[in-house]
């Protein structure tokens, strides 16, 4: 069996705040070893139950976050930004399972962290007129691949909206949500016997399904106008409202690359406080 782990940083055990996940903090350094943790629990899971090769794609901010040199030695590591299929970079390769790990919940809703790609400028995403995090983004992805989701893990927010999206998945929380930037969080030494249980059960549904190919649409909403001004002179893309562009695609993978230029644009239009 082959699994891909899709690893995002803020819903890892005991994230909280931006100086977690910012590269270059004192408080990222430490968190690193935390996300790692994760990262090592879960895979010892799936290796336990049966998994013969497994594929850390990492998927945070700079994707160059995780410990390369504490992972365990079983894994291999997908590291560094500018990947085709970005967050989902191996979902096209044959794997027979995905695990989405330390993933949040989306722009427009409470949890810690919350956002849809980027951090602060996006205020909703719509999947074929469904709020879209992440996640559902993601398993709509892999459902177009045959890939079933296996776990996912973030904070109880990130588990509410994975029962929706991937019912049958496994679904760990590290924490639960105070705030944007408070939660209750477990120590990591219990989050790992979680992370490790679940991935373990999780490979229970290992195995190639059913394709779910077909089109789909993404409506995007900004913070500001000029956002959604500068993103709708990529061809495809309208501007449907003062602040939200929207657009068609012919396949799933199609509409993620397409997704993946607007934040682009919209984050290269964003000019210092002002956004």
């Amino acid at each position: 069996m082959r699994i891909l782990i899709s690893a995002d940083m803020e819903g890892a055990t005991g994230v909280t705040w931006t100086d977690d996940v910012v590269p270059g903090t004192p408080q990222w350094q430490r968190l690193r070893k935390l996300f790692t943790g994760d990262v090592n629990a879960a895979l010892a899971g799936l290796f336990a139950a049966g998994a013969q090769d497994v594929l850390v794609n990492e998927a945070h901010s700079s994707q160059r976050n995780l410990l390369l040199e504490d992972l365990d030695a079983r894994a291999r590591m997908l590291t560094g930004r500018h990947k085709p299929l970005s967050m989902m970079q191996g979902v096209d390769s044959g794997v027979d399972g995905v695990v989405f790990l330390g993933y949040h919940a989306g722009a427009g809703f409470d949890g810690v962290l919350s956002h849809t790609y980027l951090e602060n400028q996006i205020t909703g995403v719509w999947l074929d007129d469904v709020p879209a995090s992440e996640g559902r983004l993601n398993a709509a992805l892999a459902a177009e691949y045959g890939v079933p989701v296996l776990l996912v893990s973030g904070d109880d927010r990130t588990c509410a909206d994975a029962r929706e999206y991937a019912p049958e998945a496994q679904l760990v929380e590290v924490k639960e949500c105070v705030s944007r930037y408070a939660a209750i969080c477990l120590p990591p030494a219990r989050t790992a016997e979680l992370l490790t249980s679940a991935a373990r059960e999780s490979m229970d549904r290992a195995g190639r399904v059913e394709r779910a190919p077909g089109r789909h649409r993404i409506d995007v909403e900004f913070d500001a106008s000029h956002l959604a001004q500068a993103t709708a002179v990529i061809p495809t893309v309208e501007q449907t409202g003062v602040r939200r562009v929207g657009f068609d695609a012919p396949s799933m993978t199609e509409a993620m690359k397409a997704f993946k230029t607007v934040t682009a644009i919209a984050a290269g239009a964003v000019q210092g406080i002002y956004g």
